[in-house]
């Protein structure tokens, strides 16, 4: 009998497997990239059954309908927010498509301070919150138990001693080391803390991956600070040490912050903490800022979409700091078009890599880039962590936001942008010094790499719309 069984159990293991790949080529395109197609059919042609299963674990970019309806509730307070902001607001086309994207409008009349030193700006941080007098709210990928974030905790007890509210979100797989640790002593210290996104396998949908990767620190909704910087060491990885830049900032663009937060706080825990956003002052000779979220509680694609535009229009130059580079079609398409033009195109990278697939992909992509023109530098002695772009003069971004498909579609991430000439010359010195820290990548030397990097770096290139 069991030999009859057999190859029925054969047949029916094939017909099931070609099953798969006629219903996915049908299920997979829907709202996905090109690329992020292509992979995932390629690696279900060849592994149906392993391929269903990693798709049914990461494959759906989209959160549950409970977060969604969650994320119509809040709206109207974004809507309440940039109608208190309507006599701030800057005029153009790049704000109202940024508005558009993300909800807020540009504002003048803000007071811009670029950090660039790690330690640094945890003493500044702290220094705030000691001075803070109404509450103190942080969103943060990574908040370690280490030295650097017990300052941190200590300073946020201290507040709460003073019977200031402290809430905090952190995100449950960036903090995965330190989580129950960093809780237990926030909770410890008075501090509400809330885990972002937290992974349960009853949700089916919902990505273990999907993320909250914002960095957000508001004091008393008059200070805040975007940027790439986590609270943990800056050499928390063995052999790496994080370099990073930060803005500081106070006016009228800390209400968009505020906002952010509030809604972010609302989706995880259902509690609305403020029904008003106080909106603070002008600066005099202020910066003009807009806030910028984007993720998957947001139906347009924010910063890819904004990014992708900038780019096909800019006429001088073109320079991204980011420690992850793996462009989409599009993204490429707008840079190497771009150089084409005469734009000058500058790609600041860091030289240390800290995720070995995503370094591989992203070298896949520096042939391309050479070719069409544009400079390739690599950040020596520190992982710049730092994610910047600069466009024309006349645009600055610095926020949380990689340039890979996992920032742009995946991650909950914030983006501030600087549309004044002070602020975005003060960021294009920033990146000038970056590349002088640099080595420029020459493509001649670089065509000369084994076969295998190559055949190594086009493999992890093409499973990275997968990740």
């Amino acid at each position: 009998m069991l030999q009859d069984l057999i190859p029925g159990f054969g047949t029916a293991y094939v017909v099931s497997e070609w099953a798969i790949r006629l219903l996915m080529l049908i299920i997979v395109p829907l709202r996905r990239s090109p690329e992020a197609t292509r992979s995932w059919l390629l690696l279900i042609f060849f592994l149906p059954i392993p391929g269903l299963l990693l798709y049914l674990a990461i494959g759906r970019p989209k959160f549950p309908q409970w977060r969604t309806d969650r994320s119509l509730q809040i709206a109207p307070l974004f809507k309440d927010v940039s109608n208190g902001l309507a006599q701030m607001e800057a005029p153009g086309p790049l704000p109202a498509l940024a508005r558009k994207l993300g909800g807020f409008p540009a504002v003048h009349g803000n007071h811009i301070a670029f950090l660039q030193d790690y330690d640094g700006t945890i003493d500044r941080l702290i220094a705030d919150i000691d001075a803070a007098e109404r509450h103190v709210r942080m969103i943060a990928y990574i908040f370690a138990d280490d030295a650097t974030g017990q300052r941190v905790i200590a300073a946020l007890g201290r507040a709460a001693a003073r019977g200031l509210p402290c809430h905090v979100i952190i995100d449950s797989f960036g903090t995965h080391r330190w989580l129950k640790g960093v809780m237990t002593a926030l909770e410890a210290a008075g501090v509400k803390v809330h885990e972002a996104l937290p992974f349960h396998l009853l949700r089916a949908r919902t990505r273990r991956d999907m993320r909250n990767h914002r960095k957000l620190f508001i004091i008393d909704g008059l200070i805040g600070y975007a940027g790439s910087q986590n609270i943990v060491n800056k050499d928390f990885r063995p052999g790496v040490t994080n370099q990073e830049l930060v803005v500081r900032v106070t006016g009228p663009v800390v209400a968009e912050m505020t906002a952010l937060f509030l809604a972010d706080w609302f989706l995880e825990t259902e509690e609305k903490l403020d029904d008003v956003v106080a909106i603070p002052s002008i600066q005099a000779d202020g910066a003009v800022a807009q806030l910028l979220p984007s993720g998957p509680d947001y139906p347009l694609k924010g910063l890819e979409t904004l990014l992708i535009w900038q780019i096909h229009a800019a006429e001088r130059q073109v320079t991204i700091t980011t420690p992850y580079f793996i462009p989409n079609e599009a993204l490429l398409d707008a840079l190497t078009t771009a150089a084409r033009r005469g734009v000058a195109v500058d790609i600041i990278v860091s030289a240390i890599a800290d995720q070995m697939l995503v370094s591989l992909a992203q070298r896949s992509y520096y042939s391309e880039l050479l070719a069409a023109g544009i400079r390739v530098h690599l950040f020596r002695d520190y992982l710049l962590h730092a994610k910047n772009m600069c466009i024309d003069g006349t645009l600055a971004i610095v926020g949380s936001s990689n340039v890979d498909i996992r920032s742009f579609q995946l991650n909950e991430e914030v983006s501030l942008l600087l549309l004044d000439p002070v602020s975005v010359d003060a960021l294009a010195t920033i990146q000038r010094g970056a590349i002088a820290r640099s080595d420029p990548v020459d493509l001649e030397q670089w065509r000369k790499r084994s076969r295998l990097r190559k055949t190594t770096e086009n493999a992890a290139r093409l499973v990275s719309p997968l990740l």
